[in-house]
């Protein structure tokens, strides 16, 4: 049974999990990797959902505020022995919902090309791809995927 825990970035199960995520990216992201590092410090992250298998953090994921109407989701990660069971897709719901009580209207967010299994989840999960924003703009790694949000009637 998976569980799910709003939280903060001083959460340790967090903590674990990003250096997991970063090693996977440092091979990934090759040569551009420190450029993509530079801004994913969890440093002050406010919204982490975290998601439990027992009592064993198994995916995360977090946003911050990006524009007075949208959070930016940030630091997407399932451990490897449990992709395909549909954890990263309740985890991104709880975050979507976490956000939208807030009163936020969208989310935008940032993934590498590279990162196939990312791409597809998010287009599985109904975030359309747009112009890549502010830092991303000229990387040709990067696409960036922005979804609007509805409440429970809407959707």
């Amino acid at each position: 049974m998976i569980t799910l825990l709003r939280t903060n970035s001083s959460n340790k199960d967090f903590a674990d999990l990003v250096k997991q995520l970063d090693s996977y990216l440092k091979v990934t992201d090759g040569d551009e990797h420190e450029f993509y590092n530079q801004f994913n410090s969890i440093e002050h992250l406010n919204h982490v959902v975290l998601a439990y298998k027992g009592k064993n953090a198994v995916a995360c994921g977090s946003f911050k505020v990006f524009k007075t109407s949208k959070v930016e989701i940030k630091r997407m990660f399932t451990i490897p022995i449990e992709r395909g069971n549909g954890i990263a897709a309740k985890v991104l719901e709880e975050l979507e919902n976490w956000a939208f009580e807030l009163g936020y209207k969208s989310t935008v967010l940032e993934t590498g090309k590279r990162q196939v299994e990312a791409v597809e989840f998010y287009k599985k999960n109904n975030y359309a791809i747009i112009e890549n924003y502010g830092q991303y703009a000229n990387m040709d790694n990067s696409i960036c995927f922005e979804k609007e949000m509805k409440n429970d009637e809407e959707r």
